[in-house]
C-alpha cells in the first residue's frame, strides 16, 4: 500500500502517522524528543523514528513509505532543507531533508510547525475552503500561518507570520526578540497564566485556571483575561489590516477555554475595525494533530510534483482508538 510518512517534532514529544494515498490514517505513534540529551541527540532521534515508521510500514503494508514531511519548531529554510534555529531544541543549522533523506533514500519535505499546523487546518480544518485566511495559535508564545489558495506563505526569509511580535504596548514588557511591548507577551498562554499566577497569588496557577474563573465571574480574573483579550485583538487587527483573511482561525491552549475566549475576542475585534472586512473568526478543528497532518500534506505535495495526483486533500481524521497504536 503506498504511503507517506508524518511527523511533528515539539519541544518535548514527537508525533507520527503513515497516511495512504487517499489521506486515511495507517498508524499513529509518539515518542519523546529526548532534548535533554542534546541537540545532536535530538537529531539523530528524529532520524532513527523516521526510519523505524518507514520499516514499519513496509513489514505492515509491503513496502516502505513513498515520501517524508516533517515539521519542526523555530526557524526554519523550507527551501534548502535547513532547520536553522531552535531554541528549545539547541540546534543550529542542521540539515535535516537532506539527513532524513540520506538514511531512507525517499523524497523529504521540511516544514515550520506552525505553519505545517496552519496548512492541515486550512486545507482540511477550520479553514477548508477559504481562500485566503490567517491561523494563530496561542500557546508558550503566539505564531501565525498566512494561507493563500490552498498553500502557506513563508516569506521571502522564512518570517511570514510572525503576528506573536507585532508591537501592540509600546513601551512595554521586554520580549526575548529584543522589542518592546509584543503581543505574545501580552496575550499568549504563557503571559496570561503569568499575570493570574501574580495576581492570584497562587504561583502555580496557569490561563486554565484563569479561564474557570472568568467563567465563575472573579473580577480579578476577568479583568486578567480582559487585558490579554484586547492585545489580542489589536494584534489581530493589525494583522487583518495587512492581510485581509477571509478566515480567522485561532488555535493552541487558550483556544480551549471556548466561548470564554471567542465572545470577548469577536467583540473586541468588532469594536476596532472601520473600513476593514471582519473576518470569521472561529476555532481551530485539529487540536494538536494538526502540526502531524499538515506534514502529511506536505509529503503529499511532494509527491504531486514528480506524479499524476492520486488523491484528494481530505484526511481522513478518525480517532486515534480506532487506527494501529
Amino acid at each position: 500500500m503506498r504511503h507517506v510518512i508524518a511527523l511533528d517534532v515539539g519541544g518535548t514529544g514527537m508525533k507520527a502517522a503513515l497516511i495512504d494515498g487517499s489521506g486515511g490514517l495507517l498508524h499513529q505513534n509518539r515518542r519523546a524528543t529526548g532534548r535533554e540529551r542534546g541537540p545532536d541527540a535530538v537529531v539523530r532521534g528524529i532520524v532513527d523514528f523516521a526510519a523505524e515508521l518507514s520499516a514499519y510500514g513496509a513489514e505492515r503494508f509491503g513496502e516502505p513509505a513513498a515520501a517524508i514531511g516533517v515539521a519542526v519548531p523555530g526557524i526554519v529554510d523550507e527551501t534548502d532543507g535547513i532547520a536553522v534555529y531552535s531554541a528549545n531544541l539547541g540546534w543550529r543549522d542542521v540539515p535535516l531533508r537532506d539527513l532524513v533523506a540520506e538514511r531512507l533514500g525517499v523524497p523529504v519535505a521540511l516544514g515550520h510547525d506552525v505553519r505545517t499546523g496552519g496548512l492541515a487546518e486550512g486545507r482540511i480544518g477550520a479553514g477548508r475552503g477559504a481562500d485566503r485566511f490567517l491561523f494563530v495559535p496561542l500557546g508558550t508564545g503566539i505564531a501565525g500561518a498566512i494561507g493563500l489558495d490552498g498553500r502557506v506563505e513563508a516569506g521571502a526569509h522564512g518570517f511570514a507570520g510572525e503576528i506573536g511580535h507585532i508591537v501592540v504596548r509600546p513601551g512595554g514588557a521586554p520580549c526575548p526578540c529584543g522589542q518592546i511591548g509584543c503581543l505574545e507577551r501580552y496575550a499568549s498562554a504563557a503571559a496570561v497564566s503569568e499575570a493570574w499566577a501574580s495576581v492570584s497569588g497562587d504561583p502555580g496557577a496557569d490561563a486554565a485556571d484563569c479561564a474557570k474563573a472568568v467563567a465563575s465571574g472573579d473580577p480579578n480574573a476577568v479583568r486578567v483575561w480582559q487585558e490579554a483579550v484586547d492585545a489580542l485583538a489589536d494584534g489581530l487587527v493589525t494583522a487583518l489590516t495587512l492581510l485581509d483573511p477571509r478566515t480567522l482561525i485561532i488555535g493552541g491552549g487558550l483556544a480551549e477555554a471556548g466561548d470564554t475566549l471567542f465572545t470577548p475576542l469577536r467583540d473586541a475585534v468588532r469594536r476596532r475595525v472601520t473600513f476593514q472586512k471582519l473576518p470569521s473568526i472561529v476555532p481551530a478543528a485539529l487540536g494538536d494533530t494538526a502540526g502531524c497532518l499538515g506534514a502529511g500534506l506536505l509529503a503529499r505535495d511532494l509527491l504531486a510534483t514528480t506524479d499524476a495526483p492520486e488523491t484528494t486533500d481530505a484526511l481522513d481524521t478518525t480517532d486515534p482508538s480506532e487506527v494501529s497504536a
